[in-house]
């Protein structure tokens, strides 16, 4: 029996909000290829297997777009057995479009030497067939972004669900802060182990260090405050479409109180649900034989 692969087609007039779409359906775990010539469609799907679905963009803008061109890919896409094919067309009032274009100044694509009014009139023409064809139709209209958002989720999340990815990552403030983190806590207030000599070798992920630095009286308040924080936050930050989240405990030495705080923190969200990803930054430094700054 042929594994069917789930290819989701998005298409629609310039500013209707295709881009935001094929966003929203990557982080929700689709390969997403915006504007790949019309050509090369059929030979990606026979390339390399994957158990992704993909999501591809297309609209006028793609080199070799066509309206038969189209029309005669769906048909070819529709007929193959290992595609199991949904065309999502995202369609929004002449009014609107001409509104975004003139808020972002942009040209239009169709009409780069004519007003706007004729681009959005050309391609809404050409484009009107295969918006019959369409499986799926969005009236972008009366949505904001985050709007969009959550209507795309509604058709195409896995079981209705809307995922928030977690990393949480321990480091030494002698080297930096990470990049791209969007939160920060500091650990060099609690008892260090380094002290200890019989820890000093050890690190956070060993038990007999992280039960030392549990002995801490402020272990307990900082972590479970730490813990509500993030659990009253986190469905927030997916509510507004965030679909990553970085946190990040630091200190001296990215050895043993912030590997043993991100470890413990990173276990509890996990226990209630939430997807999680840990790093220890200079744990792997150390496991590379990189020498220290």
């Amino acid at each position: 029996m042929t594994t069917q692969r789930r290819i989701v087609l998005v298409t629609g007039p310039s500013g209707a909000g295709r881009s935001t779409a094929i966003r929203v359906l990557e982080d929700l775990g689709f390969e997403a290829i915006d504007n790949l010539p019309m050509g090369l469609l059929l030979r990606l799907l026979d390339g390399p297997k994957t158990d992704r679905p993909m999501a591809l963009g297309i609209d006028a803008r793609n080199r070799d777009f066509s309206t038969i061109g189209v029309i005669e890919l769906l048909a070819k896409l529709r007929w193959m057995e290992q595609v199991d094919l949904t065309t999502l067309y995202l369609d929004c009032s002449d009014e609107v479009l001409l509104r975004r274009y003139s808020e972002t100044r942009r040209r239009h694509p169709v009409s780069a030497d004519a007003s706007p009014e004729t681009g959005v009139r050309q391609e809404k023409e050409s484009l009107a067939p295969i918006r019959e064809l369409a499986d799926t139709l969005i009236d972008t209209t009366p949505l904001n972004v985050h709007q969009l958002r959550e209507e795309v989720e509604r058709w195409f999340a896995p079981q209705g669900g809307r995922h928030l990815a977690v990393t949480i990552e321990s480091f030494s403030y002698k080297r930096g802060l990470p990049r791209g983190l969007d939160m920060v806590f500091d650990c060099r207030f609690l008892t260090n182990p380094y002290w200890r000599p019989e820890l000093r070798a050890e690190d956070g992920r060993n038990s007999d260090v992280a039960s030392y630095i549990q002995t801490d009286a402020n272990y307990a308040p900082f972590f479970e405050r730490v813990v509500d924080l993030l659990t009253l936050l986190l469905p927030a930050y997916r509510a507004e479409g965030k679909a990553y989240l970085s946190v990040a405990f630091g200190c001296t030495g990215g050895q043993h109180r912030s590997v043993a705080m991100a470890e413990a923190v990173a276990r509890a969200l996990a226990e209630g649900g939430q997807q999680v990803a840990i790093r220890h930054r200079e744990m792997e430094r150390r496991s590379l034989n990189v020498r220290p700054d």
